[in-house]
């Protein structure tokens, strides 16, 4: 970032902000610079560390148990899987400072003094922060649990003990992020249950005993990192609810210090706060991007749980909240278990205990299932979750259903038919906020998009993320109102940005007419983005969907006094036959045909794909990978002419 870009940046940042919140970034600045000069060194630490009395493994089928140990093979000869499903090379033992992406080593020096967006000084930062969350040294302890091999607790040993050295308190770009010590926190501790505590052969003998020394001091110098920098203000999104489940975890099995109560007791309090803050009273996480609505999720499950084995229950407010959320969750899927890719997402997992690549989704859903509704847990995921956490199942409010398809207060409806079966057509209007607090960090700019699924199979999509960090005009259209089934006023966004995770200027989106059903489904919607402008406009947007035709019509209209040029765009799912010709859009599927006729005056219609400059037609289901898709751009000069899309769906 040069000078002047980082100057912009703070500008805009500063534009964000409550004064509060300038005078709570003012004493956090002076807590770094203190913590520089003043190293504080823990109290030996009490042995009190807490053991759920974890034995042995969950029951696991041939191919479970071989596909574990083959995974654990790999990380022994240096192949970590980071992200979703990339497997890199990382060392032996690891460089825990390195970029396995680029090589690039981060500098061994005080962690407040690392800029993490100068990819000259650590890389990208996300590549380090993954390996270092250290998700695959609790696949070391599972290996360890199946077969009592010491080989595995070699391993795990080498691992930790070369992160310690490399890693000491405060030095280093894995101590630059409260987040990524609160997930380390929480894989420490599923590690610890694993191996057997205090007890375990990996304190061994005097290098086993330096070990485990070592490893409590890190420990408390994460918790009090943790209790120092917590993400407030604008920044208190999934960041804050991670750490304080991270403090949680890290206080509830480590209570060996004389602070440890009060991280617990303020990180308990506050994880009661954010899980009602951060939810919609209809179950959506407020960030508005289904990955984090998981990832969140993810979080209050795993405290949730650590409360339950420690005897220290979470409410049945806090138990309900996650409940919601998991109805939401569950509605949105498709019955081929897609969930549409709504606002950011980067592949951040809390922890990994199933193969990698799995659905968290669906591992999620079985969580909810098991631990709530108290279902035969049948995920091989939250079998170990379930099996290293034990506890009495907490309480939540019965009445809930399983399942809806309007969620108002979060923002998004529901329509189509035959939900949940095979000829299953499910499609989401999004009409709700940006994003979440002043810069709405993860939020798209796609008010009044409109994703679909038939059978199973994904037709109109969000095209994802991509990545953080790749160059600006990546990020910029991956978030953009141009990578969403919506409408674009004069080749601008609808929400104004003024850096990769912030957003000056809001569109807001309201619900102007509430459909009664999603069989017989009739919306209509607007927002404000565009009346910023010298000539303001307003968008409309009306969704109906009958199901007995199968037919879907999509009418936008714009209200100005002056004539713009106006884009509307389609985004197709990779694997679909899509074909343009003068008889209208033609699109295929596994199962399915769709048709689609434009309507409107002067309209011109071009099928897009894989465009670079500017970027257009692409998809992204994985962070840091994309691929082309076909995308139907249709584009006019008006002030008042509505454009109407009708959509007609047949299976075969």
């Amino acid at each position: 970032m040069s000078e002047a870009t980082g100057m912009v940046w703070l500008v805009n940042r500063l534009r964000c902000m409550s004064v509060a919140e300038v005078g709570y970034r003012i004493q956090q600045a002076a807590v770094t610079r203190v913590a520089k000069r003043m190293r504080v060194t823990a109290a030996p630490p009490l042995p009190r560390a807490r053991m759920f009395n974890v034995q042995g493994s969950p029951t696991l089928s041939q191919a479970e148990r071989d596909a574990l140990l083959a995974d654990a093979d790999s990380i022994c000869a240096g192949h970590v899987v980071l992200f979703a499903n990339r497997r890199f090379d990382v060392g032996l033992p690891p460089v825990w400072n390195r970029d396995p992406d680029s090589g690039v080593v981060g500098p061994n020096i005080y962690a407040g003094d690392i800029t993490i967006t100068n990819r000259e000084q650590v890389g990208d930062i996300k590549h380090v922060w993954e390996l270092n969350r250290h998700l695959h040294l609790v696949r070391l302890a599972q290996a360890w649990t199946v077969t009592n091999d010491v080989a595995w607790l070699h391993a795990l040993q080498t691992q930790l003990r070369s992160w310690l050295d490399q890693c000491p308190p405060l030095v280093g770009p894995n101590w630059t992020s409260s987040l990524e010590l609160g997930i380390r926190l929480i894989n420490w501790g599923l590690v610890w249950q694993m191996i057997g505590g205090e007890g375990s052969g990996l304190f061994a003998g005097e290098e086993g005993q330096r070990l485990r020394a070592d490893w409590l001091d890190s420990i408390h110098a994460h918790c009090s990192a943790i209790a120092r920098h917590l993400s407030r203000h604008s920044s208190a999104n999934n960041h804050l609810i991670g750490e304080l489940a991270g403090l949680y975890v890290g206080a509830s099995i480590w209570p060996c210090w004389k602070a440890s109560g009060a991280w617990l007791e303020q990180a308990r309090r506050e994880l009661e706060h954010e899980a009602q803050a951060q939810f919609s009273r209809d179950g959506v996480n407020r960030e508005q991007a289904f990955a984090y609505h998981i990832f969140s999720s993810e979080f209050l499950f795993v405290a949730g749980l650590v409360g339950q084995a420690c005897d220290h229950p979470f409410s049945r407010a806090y138990w309900t909240a996650l409940l919601r959320a998991l109805r939401f969750l569950r509605s949105v899927r498709d019955v081929g278990g897609n969930v549409p890719m709504v606002g950011d997402a980067d592949d951040g997992i809390v922890f990994r205990l199933d193969s990698p690549g799995s659905d968290r989704a669906e591992q999620l859903l079985a969580l909810g299932d098991a631990v709530l509704r108290r279902m035969p847990p049948t995920h091989p995921g939250v079998r170990w979750l379930l099996h290293t956490l034990p506890g009495k199942r907490p309480e939540a409010d019965p009445h809930e259903s399983e399942t809806g398809w309007a969620f108002p207060d979060g923002g998004y409806l529901l329509f189509g038919s035959h939900f949940g079966e095979p000829n299953e057509i499910k499609g989401m209007v999004d009409c709700g906020p940006l994003g979440y607090l002043g810069i709405a960090a993860h939020g798209h700019a796609d008010a009044l998009a409109l994703t679909l699924s038939v059978g199973g199979e994904e037709c109109l999509v969000d095209p994802g993320t991509y990545s953080y960090w790749q160059e600006h005009k990546w990020r910029d259209y991956f978030r953009g109102t141009s990578a969403h089934n919506t409408v674009r006023i004069d080749g601008l966004d609808q929400s104004v940005s003024g850096g990769r995770f912030m957003w000056l200027k809001k569109a807001r989106a309201s619900i102007d007419r509430m459909p009664q059903s999603p069989h017989e489904f009739d919306f209509r919607g607007a927002h404000d983005g565009y009346e910023r402008l010298a000539d303001p406009v307003r968008h409309m947007r009306s969704v109906r969907f009958d199901a007995a035709s199968a037919t879907l019509t999509v009418r936008d209209e714009i209200a100005a006094k002056k004539h713009h040029q106006v884009e509307l765009f389609w985004h197709f799912a990779p694997g679909l036959d899509v074909r343009l010709n003068s008889a209208g859009l033609h699109v295929r599927g596994r199962r399915f045909a769709m048709q689609m006729h434009a309507h409107g005056a002067d309209l011109k219609l071009e099928l897009v794909r894989g465009n670079e400059n500017p970027p257009l037609g692409w998809y992204s289901r994985c962070y840091e990978s994309r691929q082309p898709c076909d995308v139907l751009k249709i584009s006019t000069v008006s002030s008042a002419v509505p454009v109407e899309c009708k959509f007609t769906i047949t299976f075969f």
